[in-house]
């Protein structure tokens, strides 16, 4: 198979938007908020709210990585993470009861689960940077060096 077919520069193009979404998303509503009212709130949650995105398009960039043997590793390991991290996140504020509020939120419980998230944050902006190197080595011309 070739590897920059129109069917797997379309699939990376679209999982690198679709990944690139959940990190943005809240820098861009802080910023509105900012102009708005000059006081700075910024959801550190919303990465994890807008999982649905951040899954399809890691899907979307592993079937791309796959079709055109490019980036396999680094996709795949950080989607993997990524969606390792915040279940484990997720499945920990349910079961201590952070989830609920059954506990309140501090302590040792509440720093593992935050821990956790930013693991999936971490593996989610290096999924979308690989993202934009796989774009690179995507549309780079043939013959080109390295």
């Amino acid at each position: 198979m070739k590897k920059n077919d129109i069917l797997t520069q379309i699939l990376t193009i679209l999982g690198t938007v679709l990944v690139w979404i959940p990190l943005l998303a809240p820098t861009f509503f802080s910023l509105i908020f900012f102009v708005r009212t000059r006081m700075l709130r910024f959801d550190y949650l919303m990465p994890a709210e807008l999982f649905p995105l951040a899954l399809i398009g890691g899907g979307l960039l592993l079937w791309a990585a796959w079709r055109s043997k490019l980036h396999k590793k680094l996709i795949g390991w950080s989607l993997g993470i990524a969606v390792g991290s915040l279940f484990a996140s997720q499945g920990l504020a349910v079961v201590t009861g952070l989830a609920s509020g059954e506990i309140e939120a501090s302590g040792m419980w509440f720093v593992l689960v935050v821990a956790l998230l930013a693991v999936y944050v971490i593996a989610l902006i290096v999924m979308a940077v690989g993202g934009i190197l796989f774009l690179r080595d995507l549309f780079r011309p043939t013959g080109t060096p390295d």
